[in-house]
């Protein structure tokens, strides 16, 4: 397979031990100087019950006074009605003209449960002593994998042409050219059609951290969540089976390569084009200084170089401090090497990405049939 003539890189916008910022300036200057990185997208954390402001408004926010750099923001879909995560994604695709994508996470704490004021999660009984059950990891992720199928079966319930706005006879849409989807999961079932038309990249771009929690900032799960080696096997499946791109928590680049060896092993044994699946180290990164700079990109660079990933997710202790250094330091040097753009070839984050635009399931199904 030959070797793309660049890395993919991201980063996000939040960090762990940095309270949470409110005010749309700091991420919009954030996100300005990563698409002056020419970088491929930005994360931004959320879940229930921490705090910060929802990472997929923020974004939306940010869209109109960017350009090229794709937003990806977290999107739980344990408490969340699966049409509406589908139409709120497409929703971010059509305000940023083609540059969305989510991050797939889930609940697992009575904590989360209770703030939505759900009497039962997924079947479990409301009792006296525990009045909001946490869902387990057996039953969230595969929904989570539901969510994400259902929410792409939306985005193609309306063909690409269905819109013909036609004043003469006031036709709005062509009517067989929208799409029952009528799917029926574990805990929730869609009729469809979306209320959205298909947003402009098809389907935005799925993302699944396989190694651990997305939904604080940068990251940090909430106190309670469940985590271990059946977290990470559940959320890999949903990555093989859903995902555009898989983020991968490595210490070493023999870790981080086994793990898109066996990513993709699944996504093939899941009828899909491997290739498709994108995986990229996520490494936490602290740039205090111009040596700090330099050394990482001699890190992705030597990691490339040994094929242990597609690409990286950078996690900035400090991404008020760090990301300016990225910027101005690292980036030039990944472009001296010939490891990054030195522009945006494209205009969508699947562009960027070199995933196609994907083609609605419903209108190959109605060429076939005709």
């Amino acid at each position: 397979m030959p070797v793309p003539h660049h890395l993919r890189l991201a980063v996000a916008l939040d960090a762990p031990r940095v309270p949470p910022r409110y005010d749309a300036a700091h991420h919009t200057a954030l996100a300005r100087l990563a698409e002056r990185g020419t970088l491929d997208f930005v994360t931004l954390g959320d879940r229930f019950g921490g705090p910060g402001p929802d990472a997929l408004a923020v974004l939306a926010r940010i869209a109109p006074a960017t350009e090229r750099i794709g937003l990806v923001p977290t999107v739980t879909t344990t408490h969340t009605e699966p049409f509406h995560v589908s139409t709120a994604v497409a929703t971010l695709d059509w305000v940023s003209r083609g540059r969305a994508g989510w991050t797939v996470e889930v609940s697992t704490t009575e904590d989360e449960a209770a703030l939505v004021g759900r009497p039962q999660v997924l079947g479990f009984a409301r009792t006296g002593r525990d009045p909001h059950p946490a869902a387990p990891v057996a039953e969230v992720w595969p929904e989570a994998g539901e969510v994400a199928d259902v929410a792409g079966r939306l985005w193609d319930s309306w063909e690409d042409d269905a819109e013909i706005r036609d004043r003469a006879t006031g036709r709005f849409v062509d009517r067989d050219k929208l799409h029952h989807v009528d799917f029926t999961g574990r805990a929730f079932s869609v009729r469809g059609p979306s209320i959205v038309p298909r947003p402009p990249q098809g389907r935005p771009v799925t993302v699944v951290e396989v190694t651990g929690d997305t939904g604080g900032p940068d990251g940090g799960g909430p106190p309670g969540a469940t985590s271990g080696a059946g977290h990470t096997a559940a959320r890999r499946e949903v990555a093989a089976a859903r995902a555009d791109v898989a983020l991968v928590r490595a210490e070493d680049p023999q870790t981080a390569g086994a793990a898109r060896v066996e990513l993709r092993a699944r996504a093939l044994a899941h009828g899909r084009d491997p290739g498709r699946l994108l995986v990229l180290a996520s490494l936490p990164v602290e740039l205090r200084s111009p040596a700090d700079a330099a050394g990482l990109a001699d890190l992705l660079g030597d990691w490339f170089a040994q094929g242990a990933a597609d690409g990286f997710h950078l996690r900035p202790a400090d991404p008020a401090r760090d990301l300016p250094r990225l910027v101005e330091d690292t980036v030039p040097l990944l472009r001296e090497r010939g490891l990054l753009r030195r522009s945006y070839e494209g205009t969508t984050l699947r562009a960027h990405l070199g995933l196609p635009r994907p083609a609605s399931v419903y209108a190959l199904a109605r060429e076939v049939g005709r």
